[in-house]
């Protein structure tokens, strides 16, 4: 049995490849294929913390820390990872070069996403008044520039985590990685799946605006619907929730 899972997928092929390589693979499925999604599955799920006492408790900050260095780290080492591997001789072909060019779109992508981090506008709020003293920041009054940021950042997101699985699926055809790598790295997406359905369905989801500044219908963000798919909001006198589909 050990020796079945230790030989590559496609038994035409041998599994060899150089210390650079292998190295190279680690940090790029760590990246992408780990540190990634778990970051956004807690920046999806955990803006209210379990132990949190949301509405009285806002702006737990926990989910934005994780997920702004999780994200940063991904990116790093990702460029750390194209500069181990970038003199490689090419060889098998059209593969590693498909796997090269959807490995560069997804680090090209995942290095807009932080330059667009950059022009989503000012906080506002009651906690963060502009200089001037309005409370009208672009995040706190859902200005059409937030709007157009959320809607490229999350939309642009999920789309480089997408590609970057399938990067990774290139990688390890192109090593020919041994049948363990399979069986450990797809059960591990299937586990992220069922996390990511099991967290929506149980209503973890909820709208960013509102933990940040609560439900009173006098914010002005609560006044119009949530900027993202599957939201959870507080509603209603009786402090029910809804979930906009």
């Amino acid at each position: 049995m050990l020796e079945w899972l230790s030989t590559g997928i496609d038994p035409t092929r041998p599994h060899e490849l150089t210390a650079v390589v292998a190295w190279h693979a680690r940090v790029m499925f760590f990246s992408w294929g780990v540190l990634v999604p778990i970051a956004i599955l807690v920046a999806r799920y955990f803006k209210i913390l379990p132990n949190q006492n949301f509405p009285q408790e806002l702006d737990s900050q926990a989910w934005w820390r994780f997920h702004w260095v999780g994200q940063t780290l991904a990116i790093v080492l990702t460029a750390c990872a194209i500069l181990m591997i970038r003199y490689w001789p090419a060889g098998y072909g059209e593969s590693l070069y498909w796997h090269r060019t959807t490995g560069y779109v997804v680090m090209g992508l995942g290095a807009w996403q932080m330059v667009l981090g950059l022009f989503r506008g000012s906080k506002g709020g009651p906690t963060a008044p502009l200089p001037c003293g309005s409370l009208m920041g672009h995040h706190y009054a859902m200005s059409q520039r937030r709007l157009v940021f959320e809607s490229l950042h999350k939309s642009l997101g999920y789309l480089t985590v997408l590609l970057a699985f399938a990067t990774i699926v290139m990688g390890l055809w192109h090593v020919n990685a041994p049948k363990w790598m399979w069986l450990v790295i797809f059960p591990w997406w299937v586990v992220l799946a069922i996390v990511f359905v099991v967290f929506q369905k149980q209503g973890r989801c909820w709208d960013t605006y509102q933990t940040i500044w609560g439900p009173d219908p006098e914010h002005p963000g609560n006044q119009r619907s949530s900027a993202g798919w599957g939201m959870r909001r507080w509603g209603g006198s009786n402090s029910q929730t809804t979930q906009r589909k």
